[in-house]
């Protein structure tokens, strides 16, 4: 029972150790290296139940299973080795010579101890056991455990080689997969002496204690600052296309909204009144007098400037409503809450201060407001036809006055 508890306390401590990777399934979708580290997790979980079950069972003397165990332990002893080997080569991601026969050296490895196992059903090539139930070792497992020993010292020499020239964070990950390669082959060679020690469950446990703790929790801080240089990224390109699009939808000249604004302004309203979320809103429309004249007369500095003053007008009085710029000298407001509420009194006050200008000889605007008639309207071109209609019935009435 010695010998099961060893493997049985590896097995616990390895499910504890690799619980993310054994219950997190992102480990399948992500890179070559995390789908054979998942897979060799789970082969070496596998094998520590193999050995844990062995123990078991040869103190309670049933050889027939001891039998099965043991042709089943060596198979996903190969195993194991077999995506050792695939996960080096995944992790490393060289195309080296020695990474090449290493991985093919786990194929043959595998194959080779497939076959030898179905040999040893009939001729007692790796193991067998005597008439009293004890086990033993042929020749052959010892020249196996031989050849895993030279894998392993081989691929921990190469890595400790190549790991002098990475940079600090990939040289810690490279010695670690180095050490475990030759911790596996020191407890390997003792296992040649002491075939019945639980030593090679010690030595994957050691092994994938330093992978975890010096390799994948690595790997996870690297993978997190990236993330969060990603989401830095993000938000930087999305203030960087915020201020794209305010530039895209602003009017240069007057600072106010302009008519790609107003476009995707008038299609909101619309999609909002089909969907009858949109009970009450006005539209304020403006025309700015005068401004050929200004630009024939006195050029187009002027006729800007002239602009400029007729927005600031707009703007100080309807200030909770967004304006738009939607032609040359024609000025939108869309009125909804405050504005909405206060819209006969706001335009009152405009229109006396168009009728100071107006004397005066200065900046003169024309308006037509109107609002939504949700028994009527469809669509938000009514609404704004009616009160285009009512701004050009101002512009005469000023025109006239003028005169």
């Amino acid at each position: 029972m010695n010998y099961s508890s060893t493997a049985i306390l590896a097995f616990l401590v390895h499910c504890i150790i690799n619980h993310d990777v054994l219950r997190n399934r992102h480990y399948k979708n992500t890179t070559k290296a995390g789908k054979s580290y998942r897979q060799l997790i789970f082969a070496v979980a596998a094998f520590y139940i193999s050995d844990a079950l062995w123990g078991i069972l040869y103190d309670a003397h049933l050889i027939a299973l001891v039998f099965a165990d043991t042709i089943l332990y060596f198979a996903l002893m190969a195993a194991t080795i077999f995506l050792w080997t695939c996960y080096v080569s995944d992790y490393l991601q060289e195309n080296s010579r020695f990474i090449k026969a290493l991985y093919y050296t786990g194929w043959v490895f595998l194959a080779s101890i497939s076959l030898v196992l179905i040999m040893n059903l009939f001729v007692p090539v790796m193991f067998w056991f005597d008439e009293n139930g004890v086990y033993h070792s042929a020749n052959l497992r010892y020249a196996i455990l031989i050849i895993q020993v030279i894998m392993f010292m081989s691929s921990a020499c190469y890595v400790l080689l190549i790991s002098e020239g990475k940079n600090d964070s990939s040289k810690r990950r490279h010695r670690a997969i180095g050490m475990f390669g030759l911790a596996m082959a020191v407890l390997v060679i003792i296992q040649v002496t002491y075939p019945l020690l639980p030593l090679y469950a010690a030595g994957w446990l050691l092994g994938t204690c330093i992978l975890h703790t010096f390799v994948l929790e690595d790997m996870k801080e690297e993978n997190r600052l990236e993330l969060e240089k990603m989401i830095q990224r993000d938000e930087e390109q999305k203030q960087q296309l915020g201020s794209a699009r305010k530039l895209a939808y602003k009017d240069t000249l007057t600072g106010v909204k302009n008519y790609n604004a107003y476009f995707e302004a008038e299609q909101d309203i619309n999609e909002r009144i089909e969907n009858g979320e949109l009970k009450e809103f006005g539209v304020l429309v403006f025309d700015v007098n005068g401004l050929k004249t200004m630009n024939d007369t006195y050029g187009h500095e002027a006729g800007d400037r002239l602009l400029q003053d007729a927005c600031r007008m707009i703007c100080k009085t309807f200030k909770h409503s967004p304006v738009f710029r939607i032609g040359g000298d024609e000025f939108v407001v869309l009125l909804e809450g405050q504005d909405y509420e206060n819209r006969e009194s706001l335009l009152h006050d405009f229109d006396s201060q168009i009728e100071m200008n107006l004397q005066n000889g200065t900046t003169v605007v024309a308006s037509g407001l109107d609002t939504f008639r949700s028994s009527e309207d469809k669509t938000y071109r009514q609404v704004f036809e009616r009160a285009d209609a009512r701004m050009y019935e101002r512009k005469s009435i000023l025109k006239a006055q003028q005169i």
